[in-house]
């Protein structure tokens, strides 16, 4: 079969225009900036169109680079499958789901918010953390089947996204031993005094955590903020500080980081949601994670 341009040229256009810009695509690839710009170059040349512009010290698709970038997409994704394809005509085949989980969700409530579809036979869980906006790109673009989040998707009628509510937890305080005295003596005063620690504003949590110290009147003696909800817990159990985790992760909180619970952060709730690609037929396990109610 003679086709009109090389999908290894194909490739590096697409990795270019995931990265954004040519030197960071040839740090991906390992390559020179050169060798991975004339590549570019000779596919622009066998398809007669500009695909890329620069922009600044990066680039931006064209319009025709759009309609290139949606076909690698898709050439791209069904190679990413390959093995496992391959895999699966060789023996049983698996159930893939592929679970994007937003930056900052705590990794203990979306083990409890995926334990409905564990028991799934031959099940092949892929999860990815990354930003919120990118993980909704990636869904849309049908490289996950669902993403878990503290937030609804925002409307967006290019994206086509349904939110699911999967429930809400009330938040409390927590703190390693070594603190715990300190921060229930007096609490929620004490909180003003001993360290304490928070999710950066990133989280969806974080405006409603403020109104409650407001509520309170309280100023934190606030010693570290954190993206990720898991570091933030790793430095409290070193003994850092105090912190808020969801109460529906109490007891799987308490036995790994040997923590204690000191109160409760009265009317601050953390909402899940599963966000979901509007499709006719839901995949199956996407299904099974919704409650039925939704």
């Amino acid at each position: 079969m003679n086709t009109p341009f090389s999908y290894r040229h194909l490739y590096y256009f697409w990795v270019v225009a995931k990265e954004g810009g040519m030197a960071r695509a040839a740090d991906r690839l390992g390559m020179a900036v050169q060798t991975v710009s004339t590549q570019v170059r000779e596919l622009e040349k066998s398809l007669g169109h500009e695909l890329l512009r620069p922009v600044g010290r990066g680039v931006a698709l064209t319009d025709a680079g759009v309609a290139a970038m949606h076909q690698a997409e898709l050439i791209f994704q069904l190679g990413e499958k390959l093995p496992e394809v391959v895999r699966d005509a060789l023996g049983v085949p698996s159930v893939r789901l592929a679970v994007g989980i937003s930056e900052g969700l705590s990794k203990l409530a979306v083990r409890k918010l995926i334990q409905p579809v564990m028991d799934t036979p031959n099940l092949r869980l892929i999860c990815h953390e990354d930003e919120f906006d990118d993980l909704l790109g990636d869904l849309a673009l049908h490289r996950l089947d669902v993403v878990l989040a503290d937030r609804v998707a925002p409307n967006n009628p290019n994206l086509k996204l349904y939110s699911h509510s999967l429930g809400s937890s009330r938040l409390a305080w927590y703190a390693p031993p070594a603190l715990a005295a300190a921060a229930r003596k007096g609490f929620p005063k004490s909180l003003a005094t001993v360290p304490v620690l928070l999710p950066t504003a990133h989280a969806a949590v974080r405006l409603r955590i403020d109104q409650w110290f407001e509520r309170v009147g309280v100023r934190p003696n606030v010693v570290g903020e954190f993206e990720d909800s898991a570091l933030l817990k790793t430095f409290a159990a070193a003994g850092m500080g105090v912190f808020l985790a969801a109460e529906l992760v109490h007891d799987d909180l308490s036995a790994r980081y040997n923590v204690r619970r000191v109160g409760t952060c009265e009317g601050v709730e953390e909402h899940f949601f599963a966000i979901a690609a509007r499709k006719k037929v839901l995949h199956p396990l996407v299904q099974k994670l919704i409650p039925a109610h939704h």
